[in-house]
């Protein structure tokens, strides 16, 4: 019981809003992330918005957009955070069947840089740690209506509609 309170106070502090999450972090730690913002701010499609879930930065589908998910939380299509030991980005088109996570394994590869990646969770220290090109590629790779669409279709939302 006592494991439960400190884990929903954990939460009840969790930042709400980006500035307050990256004014959490130490000096260096907050640089790296800035940076890592500053990417994909540079190359995601137009019509993601930015804000926080799940205590980190994301960038997708608010509810107000499209309201029809899983989990009843905002559609995510890149998030990203600083962990304990290293930072992350979750990168959606990494697991979406667009080959993305192919894109970025080549590409670690032929760079000579080592690859740290779960299904859409990409680890790093620091910024050098990652052959942007592709990952900045990953991010720019798919619009709002086009993740939506895929969204859909995974989770059998078209046919749903359709048969309605």
């Amino acid at each position: 019981m006592a494991g439960r309170k400190s884990s929903s106070k954990a939460r009840a502090t969790r930042p709400t809003t980006v500035a307050a999450y990256l004014a959490s972090l130490a000096p260096e730690r907050r640089a790296v992330i800035e940076e890592a913002r500053a990417l994909v701010h540079k190359h995601i499609s137009k019509g993601y918005a930015e804000f926080m879930n799940w205590g980190v930065i994301n960038w997708g589908i608010p509810l107000e957009e499209f309201a029809d998910t899983y989990n009843g939380q905002p559609l995510c299509y890149v998030a990203l955070a600083a962990q304990k030991n290293y930072n992350s980005f979750y990168l959606m088109g990494a697991y979406d069947g667009s080959n993305g996570a192919k894109l970025l394994a080549d590409a670690f590869k032929k760079a000579g840089k080592r690859l740290d990646m779960g299904k859409c969770c990409l680890r790093f220290k620091h910024l050098d740690d990652l052959e942007l090109t592709s990952v900045a590629k990953l991010i720019a790779m798919s619009t709002p209506k086009d993740y939506i669409a895929y969204y859909k279709r995974t989770k059998g939302l078209t046919m749903r509609a359709t048969a309605s």
